[in-house]
């Protein structure tokens, strides 16, 4: 049995608040900027790579270490159930503050171990920027709430994707890439800071607890939907994590078969196409939304998880062959891969009490993050096994086990 946010007064009931557009138009702009830093470092892995001779595993540790500081951050968060005791404009302004200084005292690092130092303090801040942002909107959206959430995580994911563009840029070096992601979260900061105010429909605060996680975990609906959105997890970062890497060498692989040169430097070409992948994903979280309100979001997450999984195989077949195959069915597994990542958001709040809301979607994304950090470890140590077509085609693996965790959800529910 799911339990939804405290009813509120009529006048409210569907979603009338004044102010409902601007907040989200706000917190969609905060996320876009404060997420920048999520790849900053990762955007920048050729260069890193060339500095310090490193190899595929500790290029892969520039993303890996970045999860575990979120992994880290949220663990914190929820054992401390802070996410439901601090005041979410608090939280995330701070957050994002001091993980705009992270990632610019990275211009600073004088060996790798700072860098990974730096990149694991942004990971932790991250965790005060990301699932605040989605009970912060919650507040302010009940029917729409699917499209409202959608769109915060289709911004933030279009966010994340603004190192990649800035580095496509021949000219632009490390600096332009780092600052630009630190300047974007000093004003997403800013932005909630001064702007944000908590909706009509706020979830109530509850003194800390050692039993709220204990609470959570019992609930089966919440555990199910967990089991779904592991699933998601499992493809989702080891993606976007080594796409770039995986058109490198799509590249070079089709140039020694063709023994044509590429005109265009391949990491320009697979930065523009990273961008691209993450960009269109905004959009499939926006889409994602509408479609979770008019269809059911069980009925969605199963959908777009059908599709990513079946374009993790495709563009994995289509490693080696021509740009014109392989960019059209990386951009269409951009778009579905993330599309219900919001929607299993949605899913955990219709699943727990209101007032356990916060450490649950903490609780969620931290076991989640904790697992991507293995997969993305182990997607290069497959690729020098048997190659970059068997890797990429076994993260279709998450999506079937997702689906078969949400088609239980949907039994329990009692719907189709």
């Amino acid at each position: 049995m799911s339990i939804a946010a405290p009813v509120s007064p009529p006048a409210l009931a569907d979603d009338h608040a004044p102010e409902r557009w601007r907040m989200l138009a706000l917190l969609s702009v905060a996320e876009l900027l404060g997420m920048s830093l999520w790849f900053a470092g990762s955007a920048l892995s050729s260069a890193y790579a060339e500095q310090w001779s490193l190899d595929a595993s500790a290029v892969g540790w520039l993303t890996t270490i970045v999860q575990l500081g979120f992994v880290s951050g949220t663990a914190v968060s929820a054992l401390l159930n802070l996410a439901d005791i601090i005041p979410a404009r608090r939280l995330f302004a701070a957050s994002a503050l001091f993980g705009a200084l992270c990632n610019a005292m990275l211009l600073t690092a004088d060996g790798f171990s700072m860098v990974l130092l730096w990149r694991f303090g942004t990971g932790v801040a991250l965790a005060g920027v990301y699932p605040p942002a989605m009970k912060m909107i919650a507040t302010w959206f009940r029917i729409r709430r699917g499209l409202a959430v959608g769109t915060i995580v289709g911004a933030l994911t279009l966010g994340k994707g603004i190192p990649y563009l800035v580095h496509a840029f021949p000219e632009a070096g490390m600096a332009a890439v780092l600052l630009t992601a630190s300047g974007g979260a000093a004003l997403a900061a800013l932005l909630v800071w001064f702007g944000y105010s908590d909706g009509p429909y706020p979830f109530p605060p509850r003194p800390f607890s050692w039993g709220l996680v204990r609470e959570v975990v019992q609930g089966r609906e919440w555990r199910l939907a967990l089991g779904g959105y592991l699933g998601h997890m499992i493809e989702l970062y080891a993606a976007w994590t080594w796409i770039p890497a995986f058109i490198v060498a799509s590249i070079t692989a089709q140039s020694l078969a063709t023994q044509d040169a590429a005109t265009i430097p391949a990491n320009s070409i697979a930065s523009m196409v990273s961008f691209g992948v993450l960009a269109i994903g905004g959009i499939g979280c926006i889409w994602g939304g509408m479609a979770a309100d008019r269809r059911g979001r069980t009925w969605l997450v199963n959908f777009a998880m059908a599709i990513s999984g079946s374009c993790a195989v495709l563009t994995a077949l289509a490693f080696g062959h021509s740009l014109w195959l392989l960019i059209p069915l990386a951009l269409v597994w951009g778009f579905f891969i993330i599309a219900d990542s919001a929607q299993f958001s949605v899913l955990v709040t219709e699943s727990v009490p209101p007032h356990a809301v916060g450490t649950a979607l903490t609780l969620q994304t931290s076991i989640g993050f904790l697992l991507t950090a293995g997969v993305i470890q182990l997607i290069p140590r497959i690729v020098a096994v048997v190659g970059w077509q068997v890797a990429f085609a076994t993260l279709a693996i998450g999506p079937m086990l997702g689906i078969a965790s949400i088609t239980r959800l949907s039994r329990v529910r009692g719907k189709a």
